[in-house]
């Protein structure tokens, strides 16, 4: 059986010092208020799992037109950031660390949840074949209309904004989220990307936004507090490229050369057992290429996490599901104590039940 003491050495992931590799994963939980402001109960919930190694926060959209879900955060007002702050307080108050995880989600939205009834946008105007969660439940993703010039720095500027109020809230840095099927993987992913101007076709100009987003928020935190989540598998949202490696490849080598926190990356979404041994060599050789400190997720448990690690194939593990029923996940990895069971019919919307009143081991 493997040894999982490595999962409790410490970390540091550029300018962010981590006690332990067992990270929380970013998770959706459909809790805030209708104007994206997160409700107070979700100060207890994030300090609760203060003692990840760092808490990546729940998707948080950086403007209205970012919205794809009902009842998500963001992260474009100052209303939304001084409850962020609350809870980041809470956080770092309970010795934990977080960082904000910046969303747009592009084409996998509605328009019952744009402003005025807007069309959702991406690189092109290519509809999802996906549903999202409205306030009639899941209904199918809405036609997109592809940004134009304007639309994208309109959107970098978001991404500016969004950084800046994520600084003043007092996170300890940020992830750019450009994976799962969202607005920056609909730049990337040439199944989605149709355009034949600066920001499509060849790789280069698919990174494009990507980059340039990077560009924006370095202006606001050092980019050694940034951290980049992909998804190269294409899993997600009705995603495909033609040639997933090359395409990935040149994402890395650009993500590495700019000296960032971590790049986290989305290597499944069943489990590492259910992968298949094509994609798990490309995964392999991805890694690779990666000059900096890795994250892996996708159905690790703290046998596979520590097995990861120890063979020089991770840095850290992010775990979701596993922390939504056990705060303190750490220490039961740490004992080799049994999980407390999900209760899957909270993950999505509702209140303090299945949010904030999973026991602890030692309460």
């Amino acid at each position: 059986m493997t040894d999982t003491a490595i999962l409790f050495e410490p970390l540091r992931a550029g300018d962010l010092v981590l006690p332990n590799r067992v990270l929380m994963a970013p998770l959706t939980r459909n809790r805030s208020e209708a104007d994206g402001t997160p409700k107070a109960m979700a100060e207890t919930y994030y300090a609760q799992r203060a003692s990840a190694g760092l808490i990546i926060s729940e998707a948080t959209q950086i403007s209205e037109m970012g919205k794809g879900y009902i009842d998500t955060p963001g992260i474009h007002t100052q209303k939304q950031a001084d409850a962020w702050a609350r809870i980041v307080d809470a956080v770092h108050a309970a010795g934990g660390r977080i960082v904000l995880q910046l969303w747009h989600v592009g084409r996998i939205s509605h328009v019952s949840l744009l402003p005025e009834g807007a069309q959702p946008v991406s690189s092109s105007a290519v509809r999802a074949n996906a549903q999202t969660f409205t306030a009639n439940g899941f209904e199918d993703c809405s036609e997109p209309v592809a940004l134009d010039k304007d639309g994208i720095a309109r959107t970098i500027d978001d991404y500016g904004t969004a950084a800046r109020f994520a600084k003043a809230a007092g996170f300890d840095g940020v992830e750019v989220h450009a994976a799962n099927g969202y607005l920056l993987d609909q730049f990337l992913q040439d199944g989605v990307n149709r355009r034949d101007d600066d920001y499509g076709g060849a790789i280069e100009n698919r990174m494009r936004l990507l980059s340039e987003v990077l560009d924006r928020v370095s202006e606001v935190f050092d980019p050694a507090r940034i951290g980049v989540r992909l998804s190269p598998l294409g899993e997600a949202n009705d995603m495909s490229d033609s040639d997933p490696e090359a395409l990935f490849a040149g994402v890395i080598d650009m993500l590495s050369a700019r000296k960032l926190a971590y790049l986290h990356l989305v290597e499944g979404f069943s489990g590492v057992d259910d992968t298949s041994e094509e994609d798990r060599a490309m995964l392999r050789r991805l890694r690779a290429r990666h000059d900096g400190i890795y994250i892996g997720n996708g159905g690790y448990d703290a046998t596979a996490a520590a097995g990861a690690i120890e063979a020089g194939q991770a840095d850290a593990i992010s775990f979701g599901r596993p922390f939504i029923a056990n705060p303190d996940l750490p220490e039961r990895f740490r004992r080799g104590a049994a999980l407390n069971e999900q209760d899957k019919d909270t993950f999505y919307g509702g209140g303090e039940e299945g949010y904030i009143d999973y026991p602890f081991l030692d309460r």
